[in-house]
């Protein structure tokens, strides 16, 4: 080989060496101690929560607290400045997510005077499991008329009565619905979503070019209640307004995915969100070390459980998937499936009997799960073609119910979060005697549109 052609190998290998370098393969959650250097004042909260977010705490009687403050700047600098870089900061849990490739500049890290704890919570996999540029799928414009207004859907709204809140003009308008998933395939080019309102996005994962070209088990999610097909699949809050969030990176099982979500519900409280899907559960990572254990579903010990547990003093209604376990060794819910005052939803089938793969409850420390129980066995969805298909999971029964929840808020708007939590499992057709199976069962939520009288707010 000629001198110039070893100088090209020479200098191949130098910049091959030099993007490898930059390529960050940790990332650790550092929890800080306090806020005491924050620039930001209570007395002053439009600084740091949107004009709605502040109207809905006042409505509910919810005060603004010092979870609500941002985390200091000045100690975000510090972190900044010990040569790693932040992809995330959480103000309810008061920590700071970093990546770097040196253990040494964490350790000087921990040493610093705000840092509570620091914890690992992503290594770099050995092989990268993501393939080149996600490809979208074709779309298939094929017509798909049935008799019925709500074509394949209609037993899974027909079974709480959604259909009748539905009828009463309660379609989700004016209700704000955020979705924490993995991603929201072809959902920017599917005929069925023409008409939903999708007032915002964003990427917590960041490493895509676009939530529309990633996983499509967002979009499924987003069909069961924003699809607007009639006589072919109608979702059940077809005219509310969705914000859609990237927290899940469907290419490995790592703790800073629960990081991720907890940015994506912060965000979400700040814009003035209302109802709030997740269809995620988490109790097995690639770093064993990390799995969860049974005495673990407390609500407390997960992050992503501790997030949830706040949602509704933030003035939010959260539905959580109770997770697909039932069948294997774990069987029980999944974090955030945990968390207090939330619903957490087991999956039915239209005829009303639970589904294998349900998980169970009850938390570890003894509170009812899951909450109620919804379609979850061959649910109506839109494939990524835009045609409709089905897809069974909690996954799927726990946006069927938040739809529904959303309209039930639109029409009794005067409730809390908490109390709307209490109404929904006062309606299930075991509200008598819950279990660690059904729950408080199948909800009436026409039934619960219609209740007078005290209505006590969750405390769980």
């Amino acid at each position: 080989m000629n001198k110039e052609g070893t100088l090209v190998i020479l200098l191949f290998a130098a910049v091959t060496l030099s993007v490898s370098a930059k390529r960050d393969t940790l990332k650790y959650r550092i929890s800080l101690t306090d806020k005491i250097e924050t620039t930001y004042s209570l007395q002053r909260p439009e600084e740091f929560l949107s004009g709605k977010a502040i109207a809905r705490r006042a409505r509910q009687r919810l005060a603004i607290d010092s979870t609500d403050l941002p985390v200091c700047d000045t100690y975000v600098r510090t972190i900044r400045d010990k040569g790693v870089k932040v992809i995330a900061k959480g103000k309810w849990d008061n920590f700071v997510t970093v990546s770097c490739n040196d253990t040494i500049k964490i350790n000087r890290i921990a040493e610093l005077p705000f840092v509570r704890s620091v914890e690992k919570v992503w290594t770099a996999p050995k092989r990268d499991k993501k393939k080149e540029g996600p490809e979208r799928d074709s779309i298939v414009s094929e017509p798909y008329k049935l008799e019925n207004p709500y074509g394949l859907a209609y037993m899974q709204l027909y079974l709480s009565h959604g259909d009748r809140l539905h009828k009463a003009g309660y379609r989700g308008e004016g209700m704000t619905i955020a979705i924490m998933d993995a991603g929201f395939h072809n959902a920017d080019r599917i005929a069925a979503f023409d008409s939903v309102r999708i007032i915002g996005t964003k990427d917590l994962v960041g490493d895509s070019p676009s939530i529309y070209a990633e996983s499509d088990h967002g979009m499924k999610v987003l069909s069961c209640m924003g699809a607007n097909w009639p006589h072919a699949i109608v979702g059940s809050a077809p005219e509310a307004s969705y914000w859609l969030f990237r927290t899940e990176d469907e290419y490995s099982e790592h703790l800073v995915e629960q990081d991720y979500w907890a940015v994506a519900i912060e965000y979400a409280d700040s814009v003035g969100v209302d109802v709030v899907n997740t269809s995620l559960g988490y109790f097995s990572f690639d770093d064993k070390s990390k799995d969860y254990r049974l005495r673990d579903l407390n609500g407390e010990c997960a992050l992503i459980s501790r997030q949830a547990s706040r949602v509704a003093g933030k003035g939010m209604v959260l539905l959580c998937s109770a997770g697909n376990s039932g069948q294997g060794s774990w069987k029980k819910i999944t974090p955030p499936g945990d968390a207090k005052n939330v619903l957490t939803v087991g999956a039915i089938s239209n005829s009303g009997t639970l589904a294998t793969f349900s998980s169970v409850g009850n938390s570890a420390d003894g509170r009812v799960k899951p909450d109620i129980v919804a379609v979850g066995v061959s649910t109506q969805v839109i494939g990524t073609d835009g045609q409709p298909t089905t897809a069974s999971g909690t996954s799927f029964a726990t946006p069927v119910m938040c739809g529904m929840v959303a309209c039930l808020w639109q029409a009794r708007p005067e409730l809390t979060a908490k109390q709307i939590i209490t109404l929904v499992r006062r309606s299930g057709d075991r509200a008598d005697f819950p279990d660690n199976v059904y729950g408080y069962g199948v909800p009436d939520l026409w039934k619960a549109c219609q209740m007078q009288g005290d209505i006590p707010e969750s405390a769980d």
